[in-house]
């Protein structure tokens, strides 16, 4: 893309590649390659801290790298000629706009690989009404509002072209910015996200041939005959490429197996046939992106081919290159141009049509459709999101003569107002949260209950497949007898929205579940996962249900505990933010789930569990027949130790688990006196309070189990309670509470992780030596919350100690 910001009449001379140094006497502003690079610096720190910045008001990242964008131009800090002359300088723009357009060329590549043809033929005729409701009328008003602009600050510009162009960009909706919009409000799985997502995909599809169009009819050939040369020769790419280019990929998908890196040859190849095709439709007359967009469309999205090649591209591609694009868009507008009364009212004039007519045609047809009016306000504002496809229908609008300065300055205001705007505005009138909690209103929140006989619901979490062995061997020990109404178990991958664009793709595959995401028996994209829990569960008699949860870091904890609600869970189990080292200790894999595992332990309406794996039953599912576990519990008083114990006993039913629980009790006498009790008399301390009512109903109800031994350990300090506590020998479980009431016991016992709990703490310690996995578990509690954000808010993440 050819810039047009070249000052003067006179051509700058074309700069050298790089210098020979400052102490040469170079100035290596005055060299390509230097200059290129503080250009690229300078564009993503303005974009990142805007970004920051930002992220409190959850407006996506395109907005603050839009802003930054202008900002260095010469709207703000262009003002100074000084700045943009050794920063910008004119012969600098050609190497700006290629680097920014070879971004563009491969994003387009990513986004095609984000389309699926075959979702698209799925489309309900309420999504497409409502995408072509959102066209059409925007549209129409684009091309009404495109006169008054003729008239008054557009003069003598191609009219059919400027028509089509105003209508395109007022036309357009963002499917990549509004399905982050959608995640970040947490709307992806409700009803008003999967219509606005379906209808974004056929709105984004109609997009590209109207821009197509556009293009051809922007040409400044002679004759009229070239329109139609170049839109001729646009569909036969098209049909050649769909003949040629499928069969090709598919027969390398083919030849790509699930866990195997794919052949580095097969990637080139594929990132040459993107170039090639830019190249072919730049010379038909389209713009390159086109090219690159159909062969991402083409590329077969099953298998690990097309998950390589988002792997190998989008982070150099999105994080580096794109934000250029954003700049090069920045150096084009000034905001000065917009000047007088007259100026200021027709940008009023084109928000105004871009906002009502989007929104009034998907509100009218959502009404149509009986929709609810909030809904369909909901549906009208996300609609209205504006991106990237924006900028580049006003860059291509600019550097073809369409528009001037100050009618691409208005529409770039345009699309930072609509994006803007769209979050709050969707957040004012539409609350499912709010929702969510009227379903919160069910009984069975802990695993202890006055029916040990009723169903128990776990809510399992994974962040990876490592997880997943140990996983499937806890809930294999938490089965419980068959007299039990049984175990009902949703497993939960967590999958973090990010930045990149493969997370769109992500979502895309999985919004059409449903919260949580169900895998509902289609074929999955070997997800080994999903094979695993499925395979688990015909093997057991458990019913077992993977799920989804897509979301950012910040918001995770939300996700897990509504669904948790949602799923009537009385317990959540959750991954430690530690694995295990080949070495046996512990390291940090990502301080990150520390935080959404705090988080969760604070706002969770059930029992919460945090799993520390240490390979409970080796690295793979041990089945029922051959499981063989000894489990123990120790028991210092509380609500969250009656919870372990009582989460312990359902194990013990299992009969390849055997239990042994022994309970300690603060006296300075007899300290050091083991005291073996039989289960069957009464114990000799007095039943008053509600842990030695709890314990009577435990040995009651377990005399007659071998498998269970209870013992009582008299001890006087800390120090006498970590030695019991190694006295514990060839143990595969831990089950603690996290918060004991028997503070003298545990009174000196470091807590380096809060959320684990004193006891915690002291097992996964480096200086406690052991092999047995720990599940600290805390008992919900409606009266006392726990306030974990007060226990930690001295604690940060990064002082988290690892061990060696």
């Amino acid at each position: 893309m050819a810039s047009n910001a070249t000052a003067g009449h006179i051509c700058p001379s074309p700069m050298k590649p790089t210098s020979n140094g400052i102490f040469q006497g170079d100035d290596p502003l005055h060299f390509a390659l230097p200059l290129a690079i503080l250009q690229i610096c300078l564009v993503l720190v303005v974009t990142r801290g805007l970004a920051f910045l930002l992220r409190p008001l959850r407006q996506p990242r395109v907005i603050a790298e839009i802003i930054g964008g202008v900002i260095l131009g010469p709207s703000v800090l262009g003002r100074n000629k000084s700045y943009m002359q050794a920063i910008f300088p004119p012969n600098s723009l050609p190497v700006l706009d290629t680097l920014a357009n070879i971004g563009l060329l491969f994003f387009l590549f990513l986004a095609g690989l984000e389309l699926d043809p075959k979702s698209l033929r799925r489309t309900g005729k309420r999504a497409l009404g409502i995408a072509l409701a959102g066209i059409s009328l925007p549209f129409a008003l684009g091309i009404g509002s495109s006169f008054v602009l003729k008239e008054t600050i557009s003069k003598g510009v191609n009219g059919t072209s400027f028509l089509v162009f105003m209508g395109v960009a007022l036309s357009i909706t963002a499917f990549p910015v509004l399905a982050r919009i959608l995640a970040e409000l947490k709307l992806l799985t409700t009803d008003v996200g999967r219509m606005a997502m379906s209808a974004a995909a056929v709105n984004d599809v109609v997009a590209w041939i109207l821009l197509a169009l556009a293009i051809a009819l922007s040409g400044t050939g002679k004759s009229s005959l070239v329109s139609i040369w170049v839109l001729l020769s646009g569909c036969g790419f098209v049909v050649c490429a769909i003949l040629i280019v499928p069969p090709i990929f598919k027969w390398m998908a083919r030849r790509c197996h699930e866990g195997e890196p794919v052949d580095e040859t097969y990637i080139c190849a594929t990132l040459a046939a993107v170039l090639a095709a830019g190249f072919i439709t730049d010379a038909i007359g389209i713009h390159a992106m086109f090219g690159a967009f159909v062969i991402g469309v083409l590329i077969p999205k099953d298998g690990p081919f097309a998950g390589a090649l988002v792997e190998k591209v989008e982070d150099l591609v999105s994080g580096l290159f794109l934000p250029l694009y954003f700049v090069s868009s920045g150096l084009k507008t000034n905001i000065a141009t917009i000047q007088g009364l007259q100026s200021w009212g027709l940008l009023v004039l084109v928000i105004f049509t871009a906002c009502f007519g989007k929104i009034f045609g998907t509100v009218v047809v959502s009404l149509l459709c009986k929709a609810p009016l909030r809904e369909a306000l909901a549906l009208g504002f996300l609609m209205n999101t504006k991106g990237l496809v924006e900028l580049i229908v006003l860059n291509i609008g600019k550097d073809r003569k369409v528009l001037n300065d100050q009618t691409f300055a208005i529409m770039v205001l345009m699309a930072l107002f609509t994006t803007f705007i769209t979050t709050p505005l969707v957040f004012a009138v539409y609350k499912p949260a709010k929702r969510a909690r009227r379903m919160a209103d069910y009984k069975y929140r802990t695993i202890e209950r006055k029916n040990p006989n009723t169903q128990v619901r776990i809510l399992t979490c994974y962040h990876s497949a490592r997880n997943i062995p140990s996983m499937i061997n806890l809930l294999e020990a938490s089965r419980g007898s068959e007299k039990r109404e049984g175990l009902s178990v949703y497993a939960m991958h967590l999958m973090e929205l990010s930045e990149r664009s493969s997370a769109i793709l992500m979502v895309h595959k999985a919004r059409k579940n449903g919260l949580p995401f169900w895998n509902k028996g289609q074929e999955s994209d070997s997800n080994h996962f999903v094979v695993a829990f499925e395979a688990y569960r015909q093997l057991s008699q458990v019913s077992i249900r993977p799920m989804r949860a897509i979301s950012s870091m910040s918001g995770m904890h939300e996700d897990i505990c509504t669904t948790a609600e949602r799923k009537r869970a009385a317990i959540i189990i959750l991954p430690f933010h530690k694995n295990q080292r080949v070495d046996g200790s512990l390291e940090t894999t990502r301080s990150d789930f520390r935080l959404v595992n705090r988080k969760v332990l604070e706002h969770a309406q059930c029992s919460v569990g945090i799993l520390v794996d240490r390979g409970l039953g080796g690295t793979s599912h041990v089945a029922a027949s051959n499981v063989s576990y000894f489990i123990m519990v120790p028991f210092f008083g509380g609500c969250d130790d009656r919870e372990a114990l009582a989460y312990g006993a359902r194990m013990a039913e299992h009969p390849g688990i055997r239990l042994m629980v022994i309970r300690f009790i603060v006296e300075p006498e007899n300290m050091g006196e083991i005291v073996r009790v039989n289960i069957n008399a009464n114990s000799s301390t007095n039943l008053g309070s509600a842990d030695e009512a709890f314990l009577a109903e435990f040995k009651q109800n377990m005399v007659k189990d071998d498998s269970i031994t209870y013992e009582e350990k008299v001890v006087r300090n800390a120090a006498d309670t970590i030695a019991v506590l190694r006295e514990v020998k060839r143990c595969n479980l831990f089950l603690v509470g996290r918060m004991p009431e028997c503070e003298a016991a545990l009174n000196s016992i470091r807590s380096e992780c809060p959320e684990l709990g004193p006891v915690g703490s002291l097992l996964t310690s480096p200086d406690f030596s052991t092999t047995a996995s720990v599940l600290i578990v805390q008992q919900f509690n409606e009266q006392a919350s726990p306030n974990l954000s007060l226990e930690i808010e001295d604690e940060s993440p990064d002082k988290d100690s690892e061990s060696n």
